[in-house]
């Protein structure tokens, strides 16, 4: 599925032009614009993964369950996870709410987090199962998220629970999962722009895999950067593996603008505009049939946007 040389010098420069329109502090709603209030790396790391790990639903939603839990962590989020004990603590966190995940599973997910700043910082700990010479983090994220769950929570689920809720934070790529929220973190923390924070030395660009949502997703499809239909991890490597042969160093530099063009409703893959709106237009590999129309009922996401991942 390898482009032509010519499309794909015309794709990058498209997508380069994109993601220059897009490389601005302000450029979108984000979650990862609680975590510039902190001026501490360590402060802002603990707070970038946090948001990262609430980053599903509706903008409005996560970025209100991000801020209640911000107010708990008070000023110094990074020293008060180190801290953090469930006995003393858990009664503050135990009235969030955030889907279908509750306030003892956010208390579970600051004991892990604390377990990792044992280590000296969320990427001290990742860096114990990284390999410089892995194809990708995919080898990484299985080791980070099954010692994250190695961590004991007796204490804050006691015996009630096979798979407590906290594991919902933790997908793996062996299971099948696109790893979107964990591979977001890892993206604001490798990246170095005007978006990401670039606070990581262990992990280079090179290896990281695009976060992949509904909008990554359909645009993806629109352009023939997957043959995959179904979300999961190989859909999100091979995404990624095409978007490496226009940049082999960052390729996930152009995941933000992908994914902003299909919150904009400017990709008109299987919809009846087509490319009218898009910025691309004359790129897609993957043609609407016929220009199928959404099917009833559902929003536009400029109707109730979702958050970015």
């Amino acid at each position: 599925m390898p482009a032509s040389a010519p499309r794909s010098s015309e794709l990058k420069d498209r997508l380069d032009a994109l993601y220059a329109s897009f490389n601005h502090v302000e450029s979108a709603t984000d979650p990862i614009h609680v975590a510039r209030r902190f001026a501490d790396p360590a402060d802002r790391e603990v707070i970038a993964f946090l948001a990262a790990a609430l980053a599903f639903g509706r903008v409005t939603s996560v970025l209100q369950s991000i801020e209640r839990l911000v107010a708990i962590l008070g000023p110094s989020p990074a020293s008060f996870v180190r801290a953090f004990d469930p006995g003393r603590h858990g009664a503050a966190v135990a009235p969030l709410v955030h889907r279908w995940t509750r306030g003892e599973d956010i208390a579970a997910l600051l004991v892990v987090l604390r377990r990792m700043l044992e280590a000296g910082s969320v990427e001290a700990f990742f860096a114990e199962g990284f390999r410089p010479d892995a194809p990708d983090v995919a080898d990484a994220l299985e080791s980070f998220s099954t010692r994250a769950l190695a961590v004991d929570l007796r204490a804050v689920y006691g015996g009630r629970r096979r798979r407590p809720g906290v594991g919902y934070f933790f997908p793996r790529p062996s299971s099948g999962s696109a790893c979107k929220r964990l591979n977001l973190f890892l993206r604001w923390m490798v990246r170095t722009d005007r978006v990401d924070f670039g606070l990581w030395s262990s992990v280079p660009a090179a290896k990281l895999i695009v976060p992949l949502d509904t909008h990554v997703i359909r645009v993806g499809r629109c352009l023939g950067l997957t043959r995959y239909t179904s979300p999961g991890w190989k859909m999100a490597a091979e995404i990624t593996a095409s978007l490496r042969a226009l940049d082999p160093d960052d390729p996930v530099k152009y995941d933000f603008s992908l994914c902003h063009i299909g919150m904009a409703e400017q990709c008109g893959f299987n919809r009846a505009q087509a490319d009218a709106c898009c910025p691309l237009k004359g790129l897609c590999r993957a043609r609407p049939r016929g220009g199928r129309r959404r099917a009833r009922g559902r929003r536009p996401a400029s109707g109730r946007p979702s958050v970015r991942r």
